[in-house]
């Protein structure tokens, strides 16, 4: 992600990205044109998969900003975050039949070091690529200075990590103009952490021990075509794939308070996808207007499933009312089984109405089914009352873009666009809890989310001088999210459940505007500038709540130097303090940073790239606040971000 865009950015504290104030399963991510599901068990902690790769491995990352599903598909509320692994023929230009990537790196942030390796071979028309990754490393440093055990804790928890991935491609061309090409890919992540925060009343301190694996497998195929002028298309993409991610987390350690003794919990979620993509393009003359027509599908079924297993030294049930045995579910589903089927069909066309006036009118269809199984897991549930019913909708998403040239090197522009996101197999059949004690559910009764977002701009584009501004308007409908419910609304009586019931429901009408600016400069041949500014508003209208996942105004600035050799950058970070959210751990106060990178490609050493930079020089105590997790539990210092850290790579392209 581009340094210079403080409307975009990674949160680590629910393993998700952030466009335009929203994030989760609100903003579409891809791999290679293949969604990356971002899943969340909705009751014991386990969330993220939206990164299920390695940023040193990548071959382009792009951000489509915005709330707009009518090609892109469904999800894509806040905006689109659409990665592309390495291809062989990134490393094989021209007639080379060999060649590789060698990248070695080191982040003091988190003590960490790794390695990449990439290796490209040709066999006439025939291309093949194998990539690894190797990184392991400790916890994240913060501003944190309270040791010891409990809520008290600002420390980081100890931890321990390794990275691992691999990636093989074959890629076989036909002619100039196809290519088909098979891919398999492997990646995980496997935390080991010493879990201090955990209450020194309910464990024996230090005895906490949690394992947090993160995995990714897929494996596809993929077909493109492109062709001169005069062909019956412009470019067809189709890509057929199966994928399955899998989050767990896995904790153990010796109980003092009832039952007391060795206690262990596993809780497991794993989804499993398989699908294709397909898209077509065409250019051609009607009625003397020019037309760029695209269309395409969006086709996949999944798997969804949920598994909480562990051991501890409660009796067999029933228990009594009250006994701490009552608290500890486990050996169960939280959640039937899941089986999906999604389908989205799009068609967008690009009109040439004159030389500086386009008009780009496109709709979207998308439905969705999901279908809850008996297993005998679910059934073990001491909430399961039957199986819950299936869910599922349709919904027509239209777009219009006007775009109309001011100047040769200016555009203005305006866009209506509709996005739409299906609920979740968590968010609809989650059951958590029991008789006597508290209850987390879904809700099968839950509407789709709908959006309908406005932007206008204006961008321009000149030798040494580019420059853009926007804003937009978002409107959501039957936004998801959870609140406290009075048992008698789902038919209980209050004893039932004593501390409570929390269910997944509709808000009526939730609204994020902003705006975005930016501006680069090529002041003379080695020295740049650049500026960029963003700031949203987010909030449920009825109630006047602002939304947790839009991020304070920011502003960054740089200034850079590059004669080809070697150079560097200065970024100047300030945000403004976040007093409106919802809760006040997550207001946080305003911080200015300051960021020094360099790099260096020794003539005497083709191929050869070292790039180094030194973070938050200045040692600054600050806060993202999409870092902190909306169920804090740590004082805010816990959750502070790092202080002064070096990182360094080395890489080697031959």
């Amino acid at each position: 992600m581009s340094r210079l865009d403080p409307g975009v950015s990674y949160s680590s504290s629910n393993g998700s990205f952030s466009v335009r104030g929203l994030d989760k399963n609100r903003v579409l991510t891809t791999i290679d044109g293949i969604p990356i599901p971002w899943l969340n068990d909705g009751a014991r902690g386990v969330q993220g998969g939206s990164a299920t790769f390695d940023f040193d491995t990548l071959s382009a990352l792009d951000i489509v900003k915005g709330s707009d599903s009518s090609i892109f598909g469904a999800g894509a509320l806040g905006g689109i975050v659409a990665v592309r692994t390495l291809d062989p023929e990134d490393l094989l230009p021209g007639d080379k039949t060999f060649g590789g990537l060698s990248r070695a790196t080191f982040d003091s942030a988190d003590e960490s070091w790794g390695v990449d390796q990439a290796l490209a071979a040709r066999i006439g028309d025939t291309y093949m690529l194998l990539q690894g990754g190797y990184r392991a490393g400790h916890e994240e440093d913060n501003k944190g200075d309270v040791g010891g055990y409990g809520s008290t804790r600002t420390e980081p928890n100890p931890l321990d990590y390794d990275r691992k991935n691999v990636l093989v491609k074959i890629r076989q061309h036909f002619g100039v103009d196809q290519v088909f090409g098979v891919t398999g890919e492997l990646y995980e992540r496997d935390d080991d952490i010493d879990t201090l925060t955990s209450s020194p009343t309910t464990y024996q301190p230090g005895s906490v021990l949690t394992n947090d694996v993160e995995k990714r497998e897929r494996v596809s195929a993929h077909y493109e075509l492109g062709v001169g002028a005069g062909a019956w298309l412009d470019a067809a993409d189709v890509v057929v794939y199966w994928q399955r991610q899998e989050l767990s987390n896995d904790l153990w350690g010796e109980r003092l308070s009832s039952p007391a003794g060795n206690y262990s919990r596993l809780s497991d979620l794993e989804d499993t996808t398989f699908g294709i993509n397909a898209s077509v393009m065409k250019h051609f003359d009607l009625g003397g207007l020019d037309h760029k027509i695209s269309l395409g599908t969006q086709t996949f079924g999944n798997r969804t499933k949920q598994l909480s297993s562990g051991e501890d030294n409660c009796p067999p049930p029933p228990y009594p009312p009250f006994n701490s045995c009552n608290f500890l579910h486990t050996n169960q589903a939280d959640m039937p089984e899941v089986h999906g089927a999604s389908l989205g069909l799009f068609v967008e066309d690009e009109i040439a109405l004159t030389e500086k006036f386009r008009l780009t009118p496109g709709i979207r269809f998308d439905y969705y089914e999901q279908n809850p199984q008996a297993t005998a897991a679910y059934e073990d549930n001491v909430t399961y009352n039957g199986l819950p019913a299936s869910s599922s909708d349709s919904a027509v998403s239209p777009k219009l873009r006007a775009e109309f040239d001011v100047t040769p090197n200016a555009t203005i522009y305006a866009q209506y666009a509709r996005g739409f996101r299906a609920p979740t197999a968590e968010e609809l059949y989650l059951s958590y809890g029991g008789p006597g004690t508290y209850l987390s559910i879904g809700n099968p009764d839950l509407e789709s989310e709908t959006s309908n977002g406005f932007e206008a701009g204006l961008r321009a584009k000149h030798d040494d001088f580019d420059w853009s501004v926007s804003g937009f308007y978002n409107r959501y409908k039957n936004f998801i999210d959870t609140q406290s419910v009075d048992p008698s609304v789902l038919g209980l009586s209050p004893g039932d459940y004593p501390f409570g019931i929390t269910r997944y429901y509709n808000r009526a009408n939730v609204e994020i505007y902003g705006i975005e600016a930016a501006a680069r400069w090529q002041m003379d041949p080695v020295w740049h500038s650049g500026v960029s500014l963003a700031a949203y508003i987010g909030r449920d209208i009825d109630t006047d709540v602002h939304l947790n996942s839009v991020p304070a105004a920011k502003g960054i600035f740089n200034l850079g130097y590059d004669n080809g050799v070697w150079g560097g950058d200065a970024f100047l970070t300030l945000a403004a303090a976040r007093e409106d959210a919802e809760n006040d751990i997550s207001k946080t106060p305003d911080y200015a940073l300051l960021d020094l990178t360099a790099w260096w490609k020794p003539t005497q050493l083709e191929g050869v790239k070292v790039q180094a930079g030194l973070y938050n020089v200045f040692d600054e105590t600050y806060y993202d606040a999409l870092d902190i997790p909306d169920s804090a539990s740590q004082p805010q210092e816990f959750y502070s971000e790092a202080g002064r850290a070096f990182r360094a790579t080395l890489t080697y392209q031959f």
